[in-house]
């Protein structure tokens, strides 16, 4: 399959052009991989998890999907990526938690480049440590969308494929590489994959390691974690899920002065980020009714340890980038 999109190639929108995709799909790749192993980074995101699901359907336990919990991932979603895959879809899951590893690392490091390049750093160390521990695996899958090739000139630089040593030798396997972004999660619908997992918002390679503001600390970053849990379920709770693009909380590095339980007490701030935009470069700010915003602050500032304000981001891109970091 070349890089190129045929344009007489239709638009994957029913079932039943997904269903013709995958059989198609899962014949190639038996094709071009045998008898012989697929090495995959299964992140939990859409893309990585569409092409975990089609090679399950096509070579079973051939595929051995890694999943590298650096620490920085929202609720529960480790546990989720265990829960379909390992125990839904039988999968060859090798899970890593790799927190103290990445945490240490990042201790003290606030710049934001810095930050990301220890991550993305780290997690190429710890899949080449996984990877060597395996025996006769000829071939990599990839998660690559026709956009990345688009960007890339078919080159997708990410935290889970690029950067990988010279002397792992693989052939690519990249079965959706010729779809765009809603067409891959029609082909994860019908694949069985749950909504939460196809329809999961974009979130960066770096995790929540670029919205805990900073130099990263684990009671600063469990507090954003739980504050992000409760904006996500509020949003799904009044529909907002389904209408913005993306939407999280970022918590600085700094504190105010609130009050609880009648005593001065200090606790940072969590910032509610929701926007809307078709293609990332331009985005707008998505109105949220006032009381939907009160009783996410009600939660937050209620159930958040560490946390005593609940701010809104309104500033559109440009001037403000999607990502605060």
């Amino acid at each position: 399959m070349s890089n190129v999109r045929p344009e007489s190639m239709a638009r994957i929108e029913t079932k039943e052009l997904a269903d013709k995709f995958i059989a198609e799909q899962v014949a190639e790749v038996r094709a071009q991989v045998g008898d012989k192993k697929v090495l995959l980074a299964l992140s939990g995101g859409v893309d990585s998890s569409v092409v975990a699901a089609l090679l399950i359907k096509a070579i079973g336990k051939q595929l051995i999907c890694v999943h590298v919990n650096h620490g920085l991932m929202r609720k529960d979603e480790s546990e989720e990526v265990i829960r379909i895959f390992r125990d839904g879809l039988d999968a060859n899951l090798v899970y890593v938690d790799a927190t103290d590893r990445f945490l240490g690392k990042l201790e003290g490091v606030s710049d934001p480049e810095k930050k990301r390049k220890i991550i993305g750093g780290e997690f190429i160390v710890v899949f080449d440590e996984e990877a060597r521990k395996l025996t006769d695996v000829d071939f990599l899958a990839q998660g690559t969308i026709y956009p990345d090739i688009l960007e890339s000139d078919g080159v997708k630089a990410h935290h889970n494929v690029g950067g990988l040593p010279e002397d792992m030798k693989f052939e690519l396997v990249e079965p959706i590489k010729l779809l765009y972004k809603d067409e891959v999660r029609v082909v994860g619908k019908a694949l069985g994959l749950p909504a939460s997992m196809v329809d999961r918002q974009p979130f960066p390679g770096p995790g929540l390691g670029v919205r805990c503001l900073g130099a990263i600390t684990r009671d600063r970053l469990h507090a954003l974690r739980e504050a992000d849990a409760i904006l996500r379920e509020e949003f799904d709770i009044c529909g907002l899920s389904q209408k913005v693009w993306q939407y999280f909380i970022a918590v600085p590095d700094m504190k105010s002065v609130g009050v609880k339980d009648s005593k001065r007490y200090e606790g940072w701030p969590a910032i509610i980020r929701a926007v809307n935009t078709s293609d990332a470069m331009t985005a707008t700010i998505e109105e949220i009714p006032y009381e939907v915003l009160h009783k996410i602050t009600a939660r937050i500032t209620a159930e958040v340890e560490g946390i005593n304000r609940v701010l809104l981001d309104l500033t559109p891109k440009p001037v403000g980038t999607i990502e605060w970091e």
